[in-house]
């Protein structure tokens, strides 16, 4: 990742109150990240391997992932994830409420670059934002998005 560039972030979360919060938190941090959403691991494996409606839709650069979703979890879609060779190296990092250690053994068995606890505040979600943004955006070194 080049200073400058600016990479979208899928998020995968089925609470709207949540989906609301993670939205306000990227644009008070003053994040320019395109912010996209998805509503289980069903939807979000669609957006990843382009299927309908998601035909199109731009590979993002990071996906936020909640483990507890209807339909198919966030456990089952990191796994999914991580076993196809076209989408292994987009960064995932779990945004979740859990805080079960079999969950966070699990996920970075599985694959997953990072493992954060939701903050109970709006202070502390956009503090984790800035952070999570310094790290991925400043420090860390992103894999190079496919050309379009």
């Amino acid at each position: 990742m080049r200073a400058g560039q600016s990479i979208s972030i899928l998020v995968a979360d089925d609470d709207p109150d949540d989906r609301l919060l993670i939205a306000d938190a990227f644009s008070e941090a003053s994040l320019a990240n395109e912010l996209r959403f998805v509503h289980d691991g069903e939807e979000l494996l669609s957006y990843l391997q382009q299927r309908a409606p998601f035909v199109g839709a731009p590979r993002p650069g990071m996906v936020l992932l909640d483990l507890n979703m209807p339909r198919k979890d966030g456990r089952e879609a990191l796994a999914e994830i991580k076993a196809d060779s076209d989408l292994r190296n987009i960064p995932v990092v779990v945004l979740t409420t859990s805080r079960a250690e079999e969950d966070v053994l699990r996920a970075y068995d599985l694959g997953v670059a990072g493992f954060v606890v939701k903050p109970v505040s709006y202070v502390a979600l956009v503090d984790l934002v800035k952070g999570l943004a310094n790290y991925w955006f400043e420090i860390v070194e992103l894999p190079p998005m496919p050309e379009s």
